[in-house]
């Protein structure tokens, strides 16, 4: 056996032992979801239920007071939504922004909110909450949505993306009398979509999945993303007397994530080489 069939041989066994080491737990999970509490408190580990019941996402759907999943459903869709179109346009102007125009100061600007930008996110949790709190944005969508818009790291992407494409594009344009506005949105946001369509996943899993920030922005329950609901449901359905609903609900709040990226797959893996730009 050649050394190169072994390297493949040795990356399809890690990539098999990865793959299981993620799918069981998602497996148990939703098999606990049907399972009966009597069951799920009874010794021993059983991968499939012995007898399969859906009546733990009955109680779920049903509860519209305490926990109403659903609206923390449909409030973590909108916010991640808008979240990531807003995302999308900021991160393409400032790319465009930093890789296209020419002014004083530019790459010294751009690497040092880069050089800033690695500080721990916790760092800027309570001046963040202060700047919300000026703006009257607590328990608002807005302390979700407008945060983060202006990351560095979706920028840099972008940046480095747009030096793979040819300035002779731009400079076409101008001779045509084009601006710059002209020119970002006729030639560059086209050929920046791979890019763009990878900034977007990112963005919308982080927002969706972000659980410090809106547990502390949020206290009315109808407003809640469904990560901070879940917070919530582990007083409601803890202490090992509703395991059943509170997987249950966790299998729900996975689902959106899991058809964007289902139906997201080939756009993805067709976007990743980020240096690519158009050349070659």
């Amino acid at each position: 056996m050649s050394k190169m069939n072994i390297s493949k041989y040795l990356a399809n066994l890690f990539l098999w032992a990865l793959c299981i080491t993620w799918i069981i737990p998602v497996i148990f999970g939703i098999s606990t979801s049907l399972r009966t509490q009597s069951e799920i408190v009874q010794s021993g580990f059983r991968l499939f239920p012995a007898e399969w019941r859906l009546e733990n996402y009955v109680t779920i759907l049903g509860n519209t007071s305490t926990a109403p999943i659903m609206r923390w459903l449909f409030n973590s869709v909108f916010i991640a939504s808008l979240h990531t179109f807003l995302v999308i346009v900021v991160i393409s102007l400032t790319g465009y922004g930093y890789a296209r125009m020419k002014f004083k100061g530019r790459d010294t600007l751009f690497f040092t909110l880069l050089g800033i930008s690695f500080f721990p996110g916790v760092v800027n949790i309570i001046p963040s909450y202060k700047i919300i709190d000026i703006f009257g944005w607590v328990n608002t969508s807005l302390a979700m949505i407008i945060p983060g818009l202006a990351g560095m790291g979706n920028i840099f992407l972008v940046r480095q993306f747009l030096k793979g494409i040819p300035h002779e594009l731009d400079e076409s344009a101008r001779v045509d009398g084009a601006g710059d506005f002209r020119i970002y949105a006729s030639i560059i946001l086209p050929l920046i979509k791979p890019v763009l369509i990878v900034c977007g996943l990112f963005s919308f899993v982080g927002s969706w999945n972000d659980f410090l920030w809106p547990v502390i922005v949020y206290t009315d329950v109808d407003k809640m993303p469904i990560t901070a609901g879940l917070l919530l449901l582990q007083d409601i359905y803890g202490n090992y007397r509703m395991i059943g609903q509170l997987m249950g609900s966790a299998i729900i709040a996975i689902i959106p994530t899991l058809l964007l990226f289902a139906f997201a797959q080939k756009y993805f893996i067709q976007s990743i080489n980020l240096n690519s730009g158009i050349k070659g």
